[in-house]
């Protein structure tokens, strides 16, 4: 059943509303903070109150601007549209919590604070996208608004990794505008209420050019390889910049457009017989490994952090690409069960730096024994990813391996395992190094972070927790999540 319901402009309309009052009024740190943590907070409880009838099967839409038919800004939540929605506005109040703590003292706070709220702003617009055409509107706003946080600290390096991302971006979105008229022309529609809009009869060629064109323009901000250039070079933004890259919007922006081209444009069943999935298959395997072994070479927290995320990322296009039931259950999944490690691990990465002003690995002996409490939420997230049982890695690398069995392709549990194993060897060696070497010229009263840092650390890893072992609970985002493959799939 589908219902008009304002309520799906509104959640992207608060952040708007946001970033304005900050623009405004944000020199004042009270007033800036109460803006931003109102509206994260009031975010969440509009969405949450969507959570019941999506459960329940209700689609919400509204339609703001009607272009010739078929062609139109509109809003529409259903269960995949839901999900995401869910975990960036989750992630946004911890993150916000995060940003007040970290950013104390730095300059241009309110500039950074109204950026931040448009970047969710962008992120929620994405997830309600109704059609393609209003995707690509809010993925473009959030290449630009994403920019001025990249560049914050205004050095020459971060100018550098601002102008590089722009460069990847901005090819990456024109690509997508390519793709959107392809569609259009071959569909007459770009409506993501259904299970796929084109059709074998548009043509294998110009099929394929759109295939190539959407995938490679959403695979840019997934970090695809070899589209992924731009990722690592962004390391020097501040830290909840980094955290919102890789956990909350940017990224994250990129896997679920490829996840309305797989199973909103193209549709399982079409993509089945076109025989393209293998090759998207192919790509995001390679992406896992070559990533993961570059990540063991990685000397500074946050560089190893970045490469594990473009290897994370692409469990979530491989999960696609199987066109299984259980397999889209893991994409969608991994959604919130990396966002969650991820976001956690950069928590931790910023609270050593701005705790210790240590940002390499081999500095990061015996913080286990001072920062106890930062250290532990590190290693939760590290098994998460390692995908040890009760966390939430072992719950999609699970998923992941059952839909490829469904697909009958068994080799791909061969590279979830050897996944596992790199995912072993390049986090292991850390929490090793903190919780049993002794520290290395620690200050004395070096102690564990503020409770800015540390709650929204520790909340976050605990959904890690929370999403490995409350899978079948009622009402849990793992619902959800099935409720989007029944969809998605048809099945």
């Amino acid at each position: 059943m589908e219902v008009a319901d304002f309520r799906v402009v509104l959640a992207p309309a608060l952040s708007l509303l946001c970033a304005v009052l900050v623009f405004l009024l944000g020199r004042h740190d009270a007033w800036r903070a109460l803006f931003t943590l109102a509206a994260a907070v009031t975010k969440l409880l509009v969405i949450l109150s969507l959570l019941p009838g999506s459960l329940a099967g209700t689609v919400y839409s509204y339609e703001v601007i009607d272009f010739p038919p078929g062609i139109g800004i509109a809003f529409r939540a259903d269960a995949l549209g839901m999900f995401f929605a869910l975990v960036s506005s989750t992630l946004w109040v911890l993150t916000t919590v995060y940003a007040i703590g970290y950013m104390r003292d730095r300059h241009q706070r309110a500039r950074f604070f109204g950026f931040f709220a448009l970047c969710v702003c962008t992120t929620v617009g994405i997830a309600f996208a109704a059609n393609l055409l209003t995707l690509l509107l809010f993925y473009e706003l959030l290449t630009v608004c994403t920019y001025p946080l990249l560049v914050h600290d205004e050095t020459p390096a971060a100018l550098r990794a601002g102008r590089k991302y722009l460069a990847y971006t901005l090819s990456g979105g024109a690509l997508i505008l390519l793709g959107t008229v392809l569609v259009q022309h071959l569909a007459g529609t770009l409506s993501f209420a259904f299970p796929g809009v084109l059709s074998r009869q548009s043509g294998d060629a110009m099929l394929l050019l759109t295939f190539v064109a959407l995938v490679a323009g959403f695979g840019v901000k997934a970090a695809i390889m070899p589209l992924h250039g731009w990722l690592p070079t962004a390391m020097v933004a501040p830290t909840p910049v980094s955290a919102l890259l890789h956990a909350v919007a940017v990224v994250k922006a990129g896997v679920f457009g490829l996840l309305r081209v797989v199973y909103n444009i193209f549709g399982v069943d079409l993509l089945g017989e076109l025989g393209y999935a293998p090759w998207l298959a192919a790509v995001a395997s390679f992406t896992i490994l070559a990533a993961s072994i570059v990540a063991l070479a990685q000397v500074n927290l946050k560089r190893r952090l970045a490469w594990s995320t473009i290897s994370q990322l692409s469990y979530i296009v491989l999960g696609a690409a199987l066109l299984t039931p259980l397999a889209a259950l893991a994409a969608i999944v991994h959604i919130a069960n990396q966002a969650f490690a991820k976001i956690t691990m950069f928590f931790v990465a910023g609270a050593i730096e701005r705790t210790t002003g240590r940002t390499e690995l081999r500095e990061l002996a015996g913080l286990g024994r001072v920062m106890p409490w930062t250290m532990a939420a590190f290693t939760i997230a590290a098994l998460s990813f390692i995908g040890v049982p009760l966390f939430a890695g072992f719950v999609t690398k699970w998923y992941l391996s059952l839909g490829a069995l469904q697909a009958g392709a068994w080799w791909f549990v061969v590279l979830m395992l050897a996944s596992a194993l790199l995912n072993a060897a390049y986090w292991l060696p850390v929490v090793y190094l903190a919780w049993f070497r002794p520290p290395r010229g620690l200050p004395a009263q070096v102690r564990e972070a503020g409770l800015l840092l540390l709650v929204p650390t520790l909340v976050s890893a605990a959904y890690v927790l929370l999403l490995g072992t409350t899978t079948r609970t009622p009402g849990m985002p793992f619902s959800l999540a099935e409720a989007a493959v029944r969809f998605v799939t048809g099945m």
